[in-house]
């Protein structure tokens, strides 16, 4: 049988991967990389050449292999490809758990890494070494024998914990819907989420509208709907999703995959030497101990605090004057707020959404990342995609050579992963047969296009996208060609926001704002006005903003960190208490967030969340350059280009930022751009 995940002769055949595919593909690419390992690790004499260029081949191919299966189960899950996927998970983090306790693979690591100035390696080359002996240690090589087995029987554990965390929150998102017969009952709503939620229920075969909990949706009744009772109605259904509360209480509760997944994180750092699984996740960031991140997010609590506390108060009193609620309901906060800002800028998202339709944006976004970093996109056809809303763009350098490609998909539907992010579909690598260029998947949960319309973006929504294509940007623009250190990957889990959150600062300067929107209509320009409110409505609730997600950054930071299995979990103990230092807006006791917290119980950010903080240092430091500099300015975009996008992962971060800066970061811009500080 022809298996289309083991031909990597160019793009993902998508349209011919099926679910019967998965397995044997990914046994047939372990097997042979297991049988190659053994080779390469028994040469009396191993070199770059001999041994680290054909370990990266190897890891290419699994990586390529696997590239589209991870995808297609985040963005066209289905219960066949969910149980092929499960089960090839313990296998492959069986696979990177031997490998970084192979005895034979460390000492011929050892010996290149020892024969390097000899050997005239680059900076890259080190820093892969220097990687690759750090991550020999973080896998458990210097135990002994009992406690490898145990190390590795954990990230199988945990592999498997993660995944059923993601599927247990999808199932739970999917489950809840909510139909309504009378437009009456939605007042409030804009026509763009009317349209939607009419399309979702002729969709499902049903009359009226159809509410979900798709992101879209949901904002759109928290944000808009004056109807109380159907706003707590939506919010009790979102935030209890996948506990042991809400409509479905207990059937795809997160509890005990919770308790579990902290119990073994903490266990894996304690058989490292490491006193909690927070020490041992800062041994591949930019903070040097758990203190500094605390102390971190502890100033810059003290610095917001006052300000939300105030914004609170006055929305509690704009909620009673002009909302005519006496108590203000975590299901009430968007809403009012929407008013308040409505009220004191004349300026809301809905109203904007007409300005921001999605290939308007797209063509702006590309065409200031073109200015900027000497590069052009164009659609490509006839690429095979997943679903027929995906796209490709091909990316090409100033000369009009090839740099690599991006993928998009932009819009929510049943059976896709909630939220934003990007993904790696081929890496940037050198080999024999020349220089395979770099592929990204950006990936979003816009509404789509509704009644003839093209999908209209709200300003946060243009914000998300700009923020994702940083990430891209880091993907593709790497010159790195060894992958463990090229695009996003060696960077350290608290600078890779820097390009991402970069990025988002053109979303309110006026000349990019200029070519990312226009009416969808008539194609006119922003108004002057409207631009105006927009841009002093930026830093609206500046501090509960900064508090909510100091609040996320301190529960995940803390968890982690003081967890102690014979206490039990105290997840929610240890949320409360996170509340009582930095909260002002406080939920109701049944609302379970962490239970859906899928950012560190089944992503990357264990205790890491802090790094969205640590890297808008970073950001809004490095964006005051292009402040001084122009904000369109190409020679600073060549500069944060070579720099830092360019660079990746082969060298310090901060020795990236003080290249491209000229110094050490600084807190002042972030406190300046964020609003804390006048």
């Amino acid at each position: 049988m022809h298996n289309p995940l083991l031909d990597h002769t160019g793009l993902p055949a998508f349209s011919a991967i099926r679910p019967e595919h998965v397995e044997p593909a990914v046994d047939q690419v372990l097997a042979d990389n297991r049988a190659a390992i053994e080779s390469l690790a028994a040469q009396p004499n191993p070199s770059w050449e001999s041994l680290i260029e054909p370990l990266l081949a190897l890891d290419d191919r699994l990586g390529r292999t696997w590239a589209p299966v991870a995808h297609l189960n985040s963005v066209l899950n289905s219960a066949e490809l969910r149980l092929a996927y499960n089960a090839c998970l313990p296998k492959l983090s069986r696979y990177a758990t031997e490998i970084g306790q192979h005895e034979g693979l460390f000492r011929a690591y050892r010996a290149v890494a020892a024969n390097a100035e000899r050997a005239g390696l680059g900076t890259a080359q080190l820093k892969l070494l220097d990687d690759a002996l750090r991550d020999f240690r973080l896998a458990g090589i210097e135990l002994e024998p009992v406690q490898r087995e145990r190390f590795k029987a954990i990230q199988e554990e945990l592999a498997t914990l993660t995944s059923r965390f993601e599927e247990n929150l999808l199932d739970a998102t999917n489950a809840w819907h909510k139909s309504v017969a009378e437009e009456r009952a939605l007042a409030g709503l804009p026509a763009t989420a009317l349209a939607q939620a009419r399309a979702a229920a002729e969709a499902a075969g049903d009359a009226g509208w159809r509410l979900t909990l798709e992101m879209p949706a949901y904002l759109a009744v928290i944000t808009h709907a004056e109807d109380r009772a159907l706003r707590e109605e939506v919010y009790r259904a979102y935030s209890t999703r996948a506990s042991d509360q809400g409509p479905h209480a207990g059937r795809w509760d997160n509890g005990e995959v919770m308790a579990a997944v902290l119990d073994l994180r903490h266990e894996s750092a304690r058989l490292l030497g490491y006193a909690s699984y927070a020490e041992r996740s800062l041994a591949t960031k930019m903070a040097r101990d758990p203190a500094e991140v605390i102390a971190f997010l502890e100033d810059l609590a003290a610095r917001s605090h006052d300000v939300a506390e105030r914004e609170f108060a006055e929305l509690r009193q704009f909620a009673r004057e002009r909302c005519g609620i006496d108590e203000l309901a975590a299901w009430d906060v968007a809403f009012c707020a929407e008013r308040l800002r409505l009220e004191r800028f004349d300026i809301g998202q809905e109203q904007l959404r007409p300005y921001f339709p999605l290939p308007r944006v797209l063509a702006g976004l590309t065409a200031i990342v073109g200015r900027l970093f000497g590069v052009s996109f164009e659609a490509e056809e006839g690429v095979d995609l997943w679903h027929p809303t995906a796209s490709f763009l091909r990316l090409r350098d100033a000369r009009g050579g090839e740099i690599g490609g991006l993928y998009l998909d932009l819009h929510a539907r049943a059976h896709k992963r909630s939220g934003a992010w990007m993904g790696e579909c081929v890496q940037r690598r050198r080999a024999a047969q020349g220089l395979q260029l770099p592929v990204a998947f950006v990936v979003c949960n816009f509404p789509g296009p509704a009644g003839g319309d093209p999908a209209l973006l709200s300003h946060e929504e243009v914000i998300t996208l700009f923020h994702e294509f940083g990430h891209a940007l880091h993907h593709l623009l790497t010159r790195v060609d060894y992958p463990p250190v090229g695009g996003i990957n060696g960077v350290p889990w608290d600078a890779v926001e820097l390009p991402s959150q970069l990025l988002e600062n053109w979303c309110w300067e006026p000349e990019a704002l200029a070519l990312i929107s226009g009416h969808y209509r008539s194609g006119e320009p922003l108004p002057a006005p409207m631009l105006e409110r927009l841009r002093a409505a930026r830093n609206f609730h500046c501090g509960m903003k900064m508090v909510r997600q100091l609040e996320f950054a301190l529960f995940d930071f803390r968890l982690h960190h003081e967890h102690a299995p014979e206490r039990g979990a105290q997840i929610y103990q240890t949320l409360e208490e996170v509340r009582e230092r930095v909260a002002v807006v406080r939920p109701p006791a049944w609302n379970r967030f962490a239970h859906g917290f899928s950012h560190i119980f089944a992503g990357g950010y264990a205790a890491g969340y802090y790094s969205y903080k640590w890297a808008e240092v970073l950001a809004a430091d490095a964006f005051s350059r292009f402040q001084e500099e122009g904000v369109l300015n190409a020679e600073t975009g060549a500069s944060f280009r070579d720099q830092v996008l360019a660079n990746g992962g082969s060298r310090d971060p901060l020795e990236l930022f003080v290249a491209f800066r000229g110094r050490e970061p600084r807190i002042d811009a972030l406190l300046h751009s964020s609003g804390i500080a006048r």
